[in-house]
């Protein structure tokens, strides 16, 4: 290209971009057609000289994004950015919670129906979403949480908090997570008040999930349904995590059928054939328990940071 050339297309290219002239102004300034200057702007990106860079965190596709997607089959995932501190949890939860939150925001369709778990996690993705993230989304509770310590108040700020800023109502799963025998878990879900939310989660169009760990600091524990020996007992099976309260070792299977049986909430065979089931894990401590939830189709998506992605992507 002659020189006089790359000094129009450079200056082109700079009052467009830098000072905001219309392609009718440059022309005039530069007197040539606004048909050159369109001309012009093209080469310049084609040449590298113009390099456009959308920054939004859901504007373009990582690879380590790709790279899950293939590997795992998945419809989508979303990698928080790192900030130099991967091994600060909190820092760590906090940039995958407000990645999850922007998701959620831009999913479409948007859904009319959305189950919710509820944990340390989720209480962050709903913090994290701004009022008006959507219009008239009804949020239902997934999987039981009212118990002796704190756990029942947690899930239902929760759901509560995810279905006011959408404008929707919040629908509450009125039950413990965990019951002492079967029987009454199945005495339970056969009343009318718990019954009409389990099927009104089966109807949801989306679910928004965490994944829990399996040891002393799990919310389960912390929430007083399970001992730190009844953690140690289900580690002894191979557990690595809980999903919605049930327990799965690497494989994505049911560690321990008789505690399954008196747990409550919609079963994982509801989170694998759904179209749309979102699992937000953050943290070196759910390495494991990420890699059961990919790999044996419990989510479509999963919402994520680096160090966990590159674990992922590394252990297969």
């Amino acid at each position: 290209m002659p020189v006089s050339d790359e000094v129009l297309l450079v200056r082109a290219a700079e009052l467009y971009y830098e000072d905001n002239k219309t392609q009718d102004e440059i022309g005039s300034l530069l007197r040539v057609t606004r048909w050159k200057v369109g001309r012009l702007l093209a080469k310049a990106r084609e040449d590298g000289i113009v390099r456009i860079e959308i920054v939004h965190p859901r504007a373009r596709r990582s690879s380590l994004e790709r790279e899950l997607c293939e590997r795992f089959g998945l419809a989508d995932a979303v990698v928080a950015p790192g900030d130099g501190t991967p091994g600060v949890e909190a820092a760590v939860l906090e940039r995958v919670a407000r990645a999850a939150a922007d998701y959620l925001q831009a999913l479409r369709p948007v859904p009319r129906v959305l189950g919710v778990s509820w944990g340390r996690t989720l209480d962050a993705v709903a913090t994290s979403l701004p009022a008006g993230w959507a219009t008239g989304v009804d949020v239902v509770q997934i999987n039981g949480a009212v118990g002796p310590e704190r756990g029942g108040s947690t899930a239902a700020s929760t759901a509560v908090t995810i279905a006011s800023r959408a404008g929707g109502r919040a629908t509450l799963l009125p039950s413990p997570a965990i019951l002492e025998r079967r029987e009454t878990r199945l005495a339970i879900e056969a009343d009318r008040s718990v019954s009409s939310v389990l099927a009104l989660a089966g109807t949801a169009s989306a679910y928004l999930y965490g994944a829990g760990v399996a040891g002393d600091d799990s919310i389960l524990v912390e929430s007083g349904f399970l001992t730190r020996s009844d953690i140690a007992a289900l580690v002894a099976r191979g557990a690595v995590g809980d999903v919605v309260g049930r327990y799965i070792d690497a494989e994505g299977a049911i560690v321990d059928s008789e505690l399954d049986d008196r747990t409550v909430g919609l079963g994982l065979d509801a989170l694998r054939a759904a179209s749309t089931s979102i699992a937000v894990i953050a943290g070196a401590s759910k390495h494991r328990v990420a890699r059961a939830v990919v790999g044996t189709g419990l989510c479509t998506i999963i919402v994520t940071d680096e160090q966990t992605a590159l674990s992922l992507l590394e252990a297969t």
